[in-house]
């Protein structure tokens, strides 16, 4: 079976919202970090550890944001917030600009994938996403095909 999307543009504020909830995800422990630099406290009472490990973490959180609003804005990206359509199946994402032009694009590429209440979200590398709103499939069966391919290509758990 493959799946054929409607052709659509990928919403930029969409794709840094999955970008930093994928980095945070990814890189859960630097949260860890803030909170042994404000344990120091208890070592060396003073208020100025508190307030230097919520710099650290905010200027962390903001050095993803610029990363994620940057891939918005390169030339070389610019064709991720093109309207394309796609083609699914077992062996491969085909991205299609139009009918004749496309790339193939092989689920060894993908790292990890999640499925939200309204989007499935496919993982290339840390900065680089595949957003598929479900409005741009024509059946819930679709979905449920997308979703059995992931598990078993192991990209969710079940």
């Amino acid at each position: 079976m493959i799946v054929k999307t409607k052709k659509y543009a990928l919403d930029k504020k969409a794709y840094m919202r999955a970008g930093l909830k994928n980095v945070l995800k990814d890189q859960w422990w630097v949260i860890l970090i803030a909170l042994a630099i404000s344990a120091m406290t208890f070592v060396v009472p003073s208020n100025w550890w508190w307030i230097g490990a919520l710099i650290a973490l905010t200027l962390y959180v903001l050095f993803w944001v610029i990363q994620f609003a940057g891939v918005t804005q390169l030339e070389q990206s610019k064709m991720l917030f093109e309207k394309l359509s796609y083609e699914i199946d077992s062996r491969q994402i085909l991205i299609k600009l139009n009918s004749k032009q496309g790339m193939p694009m092989k689920w060894e590429q993908i790292k990890r994938a999640w499925i939200d209440k309204n989007q499935i979200v496919l993982v290339v590398n840390k900065a680089q996403l595949m957003l598929f709103p479900l409005n741009v499939f024509k059946t819930q069966n679709e979905i449920k095909f997308i979703e059995t391919i992931l598990k078993r290509k192991g990209l969710i758990k079940e």
